[in-house]
C-alpha cells in the first residue's frame, strides 16, 4: 500500500518540487542545529580519484556541483536537442513567444541587480552575481504550474516548459564566456578532441551509449583540468548524441528506428530528477541563521536577488512576450489569457537550483556571509515568484478566457 502510495506520488508532476522543498528544508534545519558541523563537515569531506597520472581532488560539495551536476546538464542537452529538431522549437512561430520570454527574462533581471548592487556605490564583488537570477528552474517551476492541474490549459504549461529550457541554454551560455578560471590550453585541447571524436561517433551512426559515455567523461576530466566549467560537458555531450538511427531488424529487410537520444534521457530523468537535484538542493541550500545580522538581510546582493528574481523575470518575460505579440511576432498560446501568461511570467521568477548553481561559482571561495546572503536572496526571490505567480493564476482560472 505504502509503496503504491509512492509510486503514485512520484508520477505527479509536482513531486520533484516537493522533494527538492523538502531537502532544503531539512539542510536549513540541520545546518542550524547542534548537528550542523557533521553537516558541514560532511560537505568538506575530501575524496581524490586517480587515473594513471591524472589527479582530482576535491571535497564532497565540489564533487557534486562540478561532478553530478554534469548529468543534469547532460538531461538538460538531450531536452533542448529533442525539442529543436522533433518538438515546440522546431518551429520559429511555436519558439518566437518563449524566446522572446526568456530574453526579457535575462536582460531585466540582471539590470534591476546591477542598479540595485552598484548604486549610489559601485561594489565589484557584487557584481559577481549578476546572472545568478538569469535561469528558471525548471522541475520547481512547472511543478508549481502543474499543482493548480487542469484550471491552467496545457498551452501555458507548455509555454513555460520551453522558455525554462531555453533560459537555461542562456546560462549555459553565461557560464563558458563569464564564468571560467584561467584556460589551460594544453587540457581545452585535449577536450576539443574527445569532442571531435563524439562528432565522429554521431557522422559514423554509432548507437551504444558505451562508446559516446567513455568519451564523455574523458572531456570531463579534460574540461575540469581546463579551467572551463566541467559541467559544460554534459551539454557538449548531449549534442552529439543521435537524435534517431535506422536499423534493420532480425530479418534484414524493415527498417527500425532507435533513438539513442531517447534512451539516454529515460535512463537520466528519474536519476535527475530524484537524486541528483535533491542531493544538489540539499548541499547548497543550508543558510546558518544565527550568522546573519541586519546588515546581511538588507545587503544589495540580498536586496538586488530577491529584486530581480521576483520584480525582474516577471516584468522582463511578460513586457518581451507582449511587445513581441504587438509587433505581430507571435501570439499567445491557445486558450490562454494575457493575466494568465503574466502568472507564468511570475513562475519564472523560481530560480533556486540554476540560481544556486551559478552563485557557487560566481562567489566561489567568498566569506560566508556573502554565500549566505546569496542564499537567503535566492529563497525568498524564489518562495515570493512560487506563491504570487500561484495565486495570480488562481484569480486568472476565475476570469473568462478572451485574448
Amino acid at each position: 500500500m505504502h509503496s503504491s502510495y509512492l509510486d503514485k506520488f512520484f508520477k505527479k508532476d509536482y513531486a520533484v518540487s516537493v522533494l527538492l522543498f523538502a531537502c532544503t528544508f531539512i539542510a536549513l534545519i540541520l545546518v542550524n542545529s547542534p548537528l550542523g558541523e557533521y553537516y558541514n563537515a560532511f560537505l568538506n569531506t575530501p575524496v581524490e580519484l586517480t587515473i594513471g597520472p591524472i589527479e582530482l581532488h576535491k571535497n564532497v560539495l565540489l564533487w557534486i556541483n562540478d561532478g553530478l551536476m554534469g548529468l543534469f546538464f547532460l538531461n538538460v542537452g538531450l531536452e533542448i536537442k529533442k525539442e529543436v529538431l522533433i518538438g515546440e522549437l522546431r518551429s520559429i512561430k511555436n519558439i518566437m513567444l518563449p524566446v522572446l520570454g526568456a530574453i526579457g527574462g535575462i536582460v531585466v533581471p540582471a539590470l534591476i541587480f546591477y542598479g540595485v548592487t552598484q548604486f549610489p556605490h559601485h561594489d565589484p564583488i557584487a557584481l559577481k552575481g549578476w546572472a545568478i537570477p538569469a535561469a528558471t528552474d525548471i522541475a520547481f517551476a512547472v511543478g508549481v504550474i502543474s499543482i493548480l492541474g487542469n484550471r491552467v490549459p496545457a498551452s501555458l504549461k507548455t509555454f513555460l516548459l520551453t522558455l525554462a529550457i531555453v533560459d537555461d541554454l542562456g546560462a549555459i551560455l553565461i557560464i563558458a564566456f563569464f564564468y571560467t578560471a584561467k584556460i589551460s590550453l594544453f587540457s581545452l585541447a585535449i577536450a576539443l578532441g574527445c569532442f571531435a571524436g563524439l562528432l565522429i561517433l554521431n557522422l559514423l551512426h554509432v548507437r551504444k551509449l558505451f562508446w559516446y559515455s567513455i568519451l564523455g567523461l574523458c572531456m570531463w576530466i579534460a574540461l575540469l583540468k581546463s579551467g572551463i566549467h566541467a559541467t559544460l560537458a554534459g551539454v557538449l555531450i548531449a549534442m552529439t548524441i543521435p537524435q534517431e538511427v535506422k536499423c534493420k531488424d532480425k530479418n534484414k529487410t524493415e527498417k527500425k528506428s532507435y533513438s539513442p537520444s531517447a534512451s539516454l534521457t529515460s535512463l537520466l530523468h528519474d536519476k535527475v530528477n530524484y537524486f541528483v537535484l535533491p542531493l544538489f538542493a540539499f548541499t547548497n541550500s543550508g543558510v546558518i541563521f544565527k550568522d546573519l545580522d541586519a546588515n546581511d538581510l538588507s545587503s544589495t546582493i540580498t536586496l538586488g536577488i530577491i529584486a530581480a528574481l521576483f520584480f525582474g523575470k516577471q516584468l522582463g518575460v511578460f513586457l518581451f512576450s507582449y511587445i513581441g505579440a504587438k509587433l505581430k511576432l507571435t501570439k499567445l498560446p491557445d486558450n490562454t489569457t494575457w493575466l494568465q501568461l503574466y502568472g507564468a511570467a511570475i513562475l519564472c521568477g523560481i530560480g533556486f537550483t540554476m540560481s544556486l548553481f551559478i552563485s557557487s561559482l560566481a562567489f566561489e571561495g567568498a566569506l560566508p556571509h556573502i554565500i549566505d546572503a546569496n542564499r537567503v536572496g535566492i529563497l525568498i526571490g524564489s518562495i515570493l515568484s512560487a506563491v504570487v505567480g500561484i495565486l495570480v493564476l488562481k484569480l486568472a482560472s476565475n476570469k473568462p478566457k478572451t485574448n
